[in-house]
């Protein structure tokens, strides 16, 4: 039934307007930005990780980005003219698409995805977390209700009231694309159910200080408030440190002023372990998002009161320590390195045993040092002298393309190595003209030196 209700509402949805089809995707921002703060205080209810003030700061501004972006774009019709090529490119919506919203963001997913699947003329269906369902059918509802009030045809965005994996995998079975954004299962679900689908990759972003760079007070700054961000939920938190060892003790003294409490209790770091992960190393579902101070108490350490982050040297590179994994805490592990190239064959290591192909951070004065983390690092994007949490573009303070779905390219099995826009959700039909006066070239021509 969902299903052709969305097939009738996208086939009503072809013959709007660009301006039409506009209106409707800004009613879908501005429904979820206006609401962001209930929103977020059911999510985290809901779910019982993360942060209020987080997830509202994090639906505003995935809104107001994704709307900036895309308020100007051509999504219909002719929207592109090739004059010196003579090529005419026309866009054509997809059909249905499925959106697969996770426990993490429940509602910023659903914004970001449904303005685009929408801004391609698509029609969309939610398959909710079942963690967070209440909160992802609240969202739907009130964008559905604002949508009654201007042209919008019925049935545009849909829901799954009671999601299971088996409605989910029926739902990416039939639908004509999935938009995937979850756990690695989930993922891989999707692109096994033999239809097109967008994945997301796992995130472990590594971060290098290089030795140019000095300015430690703000690396503290930038990196403590993004590893702390959510609670460390989000898939663009930083993970592990690398920093030159010479600057330890000053790193590390910059980081305590900024909320970190630093631990150097082995026994204490073991235990930290077996709250983060299980026994197999997955991630301990039961403790996910758990704020710093909460964690400090559970390991028995009085730690102040504004504490933001815990930080703990790794003992290891890559699978020979569980502290080089992803942390869905806000936990840092930090890695001095001798040399600079050290530190970027670490943060590499890391990323190879997990999170590949997402996103890495390095803070440096020069464009040379940069662009040789860019070269060497295994990863979709690298941002300078940011947060991690940049690497989605809705921060808007980079040219990255504003996304709740991030590709990860081969390295992170998905099928794109860059943030995911509307342009992903459209067919495009090409009309080529003949090129007056083009010739093919002689043999001596074409393989001449």
């Amino acid at each position: 039934m969902l299903l052709e209700k969305a097939r009738k509402a996208q086939r009503e949805l072809e013959s709007y307007t660009q301006g039409e089809i506009d209106r409707i995707v800004k009613t879908i921002g501005k429904t979820i930005y206006d609401n962001a703060e209930v929103l977020a205080e059911e999510a985290v209810k809901e779910s019982g990780f993360g942060r209020v003030d987080s997830k509202t700061w994090k639906q505003k501004k995935t809104c107001v980005a994704a709307w900036r972006y895309l308020r100007d774009k051509k999504s219909t019709g002719i929207i592109e003219e090739d004059f010196l090529h003579e090529v005419i490119t026309y866009a054509k919506p997809i059909g249905v698409i499925a959106c697969v919203a996770p426990s993490t963001n429940p509602t910023s997913t659903v914004a970001s995805n449904g303005m685009s699947i929408i801004k391609a003329g698509n029609a969309m269906i939610v398959a909710p977390h079942p963690r967070t369902k209440g909160c992802t059918q609240h969202g739907v509802a009130l964008i559905n209700a604002a949508l009654a009030n201007i042209k919008s045809p019925a049935n545009l965005i849909q829901v799954i009231e009671a999601p299971t994996m088996a409605l989910s995998q029926e739902l990416m079975s039939k639908c004509d694309v999935t938009l995937a954004t979850g756990g690695v299962a989930m993922v891989k679900a999707a692109y096994s159910s033999g239809k097109p689908s967008f994945g997301v990759g796992q995130g472990n972003v590594q971060t290098i200080v290089a030795a140019d760079y000095s300015d430690y007070d703000n690396v503290a700054s930038i990196v403590t408030g993004n590893r702390a961000y959510d609670n460390g939920v989000p898939c663009t938190c930083d993970q592990c440190l690398h920093f030159p060892k010479a600057a330890e003790e000053q790193i590390l003294a910059s980081f305590q002023k900024s909320g970190a409490y630093i631990l150097n209790d082995e026994k204490k770091i073991d235990e930290l372990l077996t709250i983060m992960f299980q026994p197999n190393g997955a991630i301990n579902p039961q403790n996910v998002g758990i704020p710093a101070i909460e964690l400090a108490r559970r390991l028995g350490i009085d730690a102040p009161e504004d504490t933001m982050i815990l930080m703990a040297k790794a003992r290891g590179v890559g699978r020979q320590d569980m502290l080089c994994k992803e942390k869905l805490n806000p936990v840092l592990a930090y890695m001095p390195y001798a040399a600079f190239e050290q530190g970027v064959q670490n943060a590499k290591e890391n990323l190879l045993m997990e999170g590949a192909g997402h996103s890495a951070v390095v803070f440096t004065n020069e464009t040379e040092t940069a662009s040789q983390v860019g070269a060497i690092l295994p990863v979709s994007r690298v941002v300078v002298n940011q947060a991690g949490g940049t690497a989605s573009g809705g921060n808007l303070c980079n040219g990255l393309n504003p996304t709740m779905s991030l590709g990860c390219g081969s390295w992170g099995n998905n099928s794109i190595s860059e943030n995911l826009t509307y342009r992903h959700l459209m067919n495009m039909t090409k009309v080529a003209f003949p090129i007056k006066g083009a010739t093919f070239p002689t043999p001596e021509e074409a393989w001449a030196d």
